[in-house]
């Protein structure tokens, strides 16, 4: 059975060196990825293959890992031209084993979209990557507004992907532990999923759903806290003079994927809440890494049948990618 993993980072060393130089972008994640990691992340070819081939995995979906470019300002832009160049030569050395998800900036907004259409339209690129707040601008902000609107119209995915949360809720919630300590709690731990899931909230209270009814977004982590919390969630009703019930923007205009997170128990929550149809494969390469070929294995001991397997594998990526939306 094919198996594409669709949340696999990269970080070009052109990248690297705009967060390490430019004032001010240093938010601390880069200090999660030290040695291996950070090798790991630059390589995008005969290493990245070869552990492909050991856990199983047939195909990448490429993406810039976090905190993107969002906070490097104008410079941000043309980083973004370049990277999605980039993962576009990758793919064209590749085409059988890699694809990429493009990266933008939003220090220029009508900018950003002009960059997903040509990473889409040009690059051959299956989506874009956001990563949350853009300072203290939120995804439901205006700046945004462009891109939803070309996603839209090209029917192409966004993921949300987790950011480090602002300095002010970093110390009010998850300092005071040492640094490794509060990085992780931070981050990885438990930070980024609030950051992330919030996002996604705010986009469905903010409208954004309600203006581009066919816009799809993915969230990572089995749903970054959103799927476990939303009995609490659908209160939101009472109040949000929505156009549709909260659920049902949960079950039409949201994926959700495992990041490495091979947990059958979330896997059939994640059916219970969005449907088989609606779940994806990730391994978060190279953060989730396990040697051999767990997987593969994850995949083939879950308890669906043979369709069912198959669109969690590959099957549901190729149809959301193909724009072709679910009845």
């Amino acid at each position: 059975m094919k198996i594409i993993a669709i949340e696999e980072h990269v970080l070009p060393d052109e990248v690297k060196h705009g967060w390490n130089t430019i004032p001010g972008a240093d938010d601390g994640t880069l200090r999660l990825n030290p040695g291996l990691l950070g090798e790991r992340l630059a390589d995008l070819g005969e290493q990245r293959l070869a552990l492909m081939d050991e856990t199983g995995v047939d195909m990448q979906v490429l993406s810039l890992t976090t905190p993107g470019l969002n906070n490097l300002g104008h410079h941000g832009v043309d980083l973004a031209r370049r990277a999605n160049d980039i993962l576009a030569e990758a793919v064209s050395a590749h085409p059988s084993r890699f694809q990429a998800m493009a990266a933008l900036s939003f220090a220029q907004p009508d900018e950003a979209a002009r960059e997903l259409r040509r990473a889409v339209e040009e690059l051959s690129c299956k989506g874009a990557v956001l990563f949350g707040r853009v300072g203290d601008k939120n995804l439901d902000h205006m700046i945004f507004e462009p891109t939803f609107a070309s996603a839209a119209e090209l029917n192409v995915p966004l993921l949300i992907h987790p950011q480090i949360p602002q300095t002010s809720i970093r110390d009010t919630y998850y300092a005071g532990f040492g640094a490794p300590i509060d990085l992780a709690l931070s981050t990885f731990a438990l930070g980024w999923h609030f950051e992330a899931g919030i996002q996604f909230v705010r986009l469905v209270l903010g409208g954004v759903f309600d203006r581009y009814p066919t816009l799809q977004v993915i969230l990572g982590h089995w749903g970054e806290l959103v799927l476990f919390y939303l009995e609490r969630l659908v209160m939101l009703d009472r109040v949000s003079k929505l156009q549709r019930p909260f659920l049902d923007y949960v079950r039409n205009n949201l994926y959700l994927t495992a990041s490495g997170m091979f947990s059958p128990a979330y896997l059939r929550q994640a059916i219970d809440a969005v449907g088989v149809d609606r779940i994806l494969f990730s391994t978060d390469y190279p953060y989730q890494y396990r040697p051999g070929g767990d997987a593969r294995r994850f995949v083939e001991d879950l308890e669906l049948d043979t369709a069912g397997k198959a669109k969690f594998a590959h099957a549901n990526w190729e149809r959301l990618t193909a724009g072709r939306l679910l009845a």
